[in-house]
């Protein structure tokens, strides 16, 4: 399954573009991750074009020793100068620093992480959770079944029953066929 998911997310001329240009972008710890992948794939399932109704692109990097807003707008600027010829909105999020604006931005408290995987691991819906480089590396910490099965359940490192309905309801209004279990869990 991991073949056909990096062939799926490959079908996307801007994931393709961007994994091709991964050197230049030289992010520490960097992964492209998030809606780019998984709704390329819900595109593909549903003979849309793959990059029907993709908002942006993220970029996960880990950079520790600069958790300043400057420096994640630095790096953002690298990253616009890499790939702005693509004419899609390219986000570069350092992890390091997440919790410094997390609860300001959503309302929840957000603990530090030790890593860009960790930043994956703390997506609201669990099918979601999946990040990739080149050469078809990917990190599915909770495998890509759930993901092509279209289930969205609520993450239990992120028990946050809000964002996570609002989540499932924008997601549902473009990909009908999506399944949402309730969420199980207390909002924290």
């Amino acid at each position: 399954m991991h073949d056909h998911f990096y062939a799926d997310i490959l079908r996307n001329p801007h994931n393709r573009a961007i994994l091709d240009r991964w050197d230049a972008l030289a992010l520490p710890d960097g992964w492209l991750v998030a809606g780019c992948l998984f709704q390329t794939v819900w595109n593909l399932k549903t003979d849309r074009p793959p990059t029907a109704d993709i908002q942006d692109y993220d970029l996960f990097y880990f950079k520790p020793d600069d958790v300043s807003e400057d420096g994640e707008r630095r790096m953002q600027a690298h990253v616009d100068r890499v790939l702005g010829d693509l004419g899609v909105r390219i986000e570069a999020t350092n992890q390091a620093r997440v919790h410094l604006w997390y609860e300001d931005y959503f309302g929840h408290p957000y603990a530090p992480l030790g890593s860009s995987r960790e930043g994956i691991d703390r997506f609201l819906v669990p099918s979601t959770c999946v990040g990739v480089r080149p050469g078809g590396e990917i990190y599915a910490p909770n495998g890509l079944a759930p993901l092509y099965a279209g289930e969205l359940r609520m993450n239990p490192l992120s028990p946050h029953r809000d964002l996570f309905e609002r989540k499932a309801e924008s997601y549902r209004a473009r990909w009908p066929w999506l399944t949402v279990h309730p969420a199980e869990l207390v909002s924290s």
